[in-house]
């Protein structure tokens, strides 16, 4: 990549580098509070990219388990600032996660699109993610 972004695995003490976080890399303001219950949880993950100390980049996900299954990590949701898009920070950030999904013991690593993000398709295709069908997800309120 040749700049000086550096990745990062934020663990439950490092809530206070989402403080430093450039405009637009995640959909809305960072809440302390949040970001510091998501961090202590000890399921959850997220790596960041970092430029000179301010968070330009993240991935984030959470381990799942279930009685039935071996673990498995969902790849909740993946943000770069546009100012270094096109640059590998994507990929850099979502081998790191695997990384560490796979330190945890999981076997299988997954995540959702819109069908239409030809730029999130192509960077799990990269990866050596395969594209699945017949699977719809439902949300609701509670």
């Amino acid at each position: 990549m040749g700049d000086t972004i550096t990745i990062r695995t934020l663990g439950p003490d490092d809530a206070h580098v989402l403080d430093h976080v450039r405009p637009g890399v995640f959909d809305g303001d960072v809440d302390p509070a949040y970001a510091w219950a998501f961090l202590s949880l000890g399921v959850n993950v997220i790596v960041v990219g970092l430029d000179a100390g301010e968070v330009v980049g993240f991935a984030s996900g959470t381990v799942l388990l279930h009685p039935d299954k071996p673990r498995s990590f969902f790849v909740n949701e993946i943000g770069v600032h546009k100012d270094v898009r096109l640059r590998g920070l994507a990929s850099r950030l979502v081998r790191r996660i695997t990384d560490v999904a796979r330190e945890r013991g999981c076997e299988e690593i997954w995540g959702l699109t819109d069908d239409g993000n030809g730029a999130a398709k192509a960077l799990c295709a990269s990866l050596g993610g395969e594209e699945t069908s017949g699977h719809v997800m439902f949300t609701w309120q509670i």
